[in-house]
């Protein structure tokens, strides 16, 4: 049929703005899609899925497209199959059950139906490695979770590493094993409320080591990870500080100006804080970030806790 307005050809693959699909956009997931966004004319088109209605509007205005659907109901993630060709996935495994992680699963069978997408980022966790006893920790380290969460994570990155291999078109896929996240502008993201009950630590003689990354620079890292991750590549996403849990609090009492925490031996902490967080005190490892420097070219905006946290309160005095 003959247009008195011209058809614009379509453009070459290489040239499309690619598709990002977020799985999980809690607070790095939505950190992730303003820096997805914020160069609109070249950045690529960003789709989150969402189970809370509510958050419907907000991200909208960020400029993202929301997709409803959940993750424990699989019927309802049937239109996300070859909707993007890159996802980040951040989603928390179910928080009882077995040591499988049953959304993990959900989405690779969702996904899968139409094809591989070309890249993927999983949020994974450092608890995969178990108690190092305070040992040098790089991504070679055999896993050895302790924890139910931490076993439904190996899981997880079992699901993946195994569902990339056999696809017809093996996506990129790559692994971030986080750490504490911390940020001044995040829910429970600093030690204060910590410090100002008074929450006691470990005695110096059995403390232990602990790994932090602030928000926006994992965020940061997610996004380069989609860019630059070789395939089926593991990173410690964890920042280059070295601290045990006390210096940790030592140090944030001393930047808000209040008492230090006390210390406490490991037999008094059983007795008397829960069982979550004893289970950060039984647990001792230091992250070995080289590969995630060396391979992503990452330079941290916050390089330690200290200078995350010290900022913020330089901004606020």
């Amino acid at each position: 049929m003959f247009s008195l307005y011209p058809v614009r050809p379509a453009l070459p693959a290489r040239f499309r703005r690619p598709r990002v699909l977020i799985v999980g956009c809690g607070d790095v997931g939505t950190r992730l899609a303003r820096l997805l966004v914020a160069p609109a004319a070249h950045g690529p088109r960003a789709r989150v899925l969402v189970r809370d209605p509510a958050q419907v509007p907000a991200l909208r205005a960020l400029g993202v497209t929301p997709l409803q659907g959940d993750l424990d109901r699989p019927a309802s993630l049937r239109r996300l199959a070859g909707l993007a060709q890159w996802v980040v996935h951040l989603a928390p495994p179910p928080s009882h059950g077995d040591n499988r992680d049953a959304r993990t699963r959900a989405l690779v069978a969702a996904l899968r139906r139409h094809g591989a997408p070309s890249h993927w980022v999983y949020g994974s966790t450092s608890g995969v490695y178990g108690d190092r006893q305070g040992q040098w920790t790089p991504e070679t380290t055999p896993l050895q979770p302790l924890t139910a969460r931490a076993r439904r994570r190996v899981d997880a990155e079992q699901v993946l590493q195994r569902w990339a291999r056999q696809a017809l078109q093996a996506p990129a896929m790559q692994i971030l094993r986080i750490p504490g996240i911390y940020a001044p502008d995040r829910e429970g993201g600093t030690p204060r409320s910590r410090l100002e009950r008074g929450t006691p630590v470990l005695c110096a003689d059995e403390d232990v080591y602990t790994n932090h990354i602030h928000a926006d620079d994992l965020a940061r890292a997610c996004r380069i990870a989609l860019w630059r991750g070789r395939s089926l590549r593991t990173y410690n996403a964890n920042d280059d500080s070295v601290s045990t849990m006390g210096a940790y609090f030592d140090m944030a009492a001393d930047l808000y100006g209040l008492p230090r925490p006390p210390r406490i031996t490991l037999e008094q902490a059983r007795e008397q804080l829960s069982a979550v967080s004893l289970s950060f005190m039984q647990e001792s490892r230091r992250l070995d970030n080289t590969r995630i420097h060396r391979e992503l070219r990452l330079a941290w905006h916050h390089p330690t806790p200290a200078e995350g946290l010290r900022t913020v309160q330089s901004s606020a005095c």
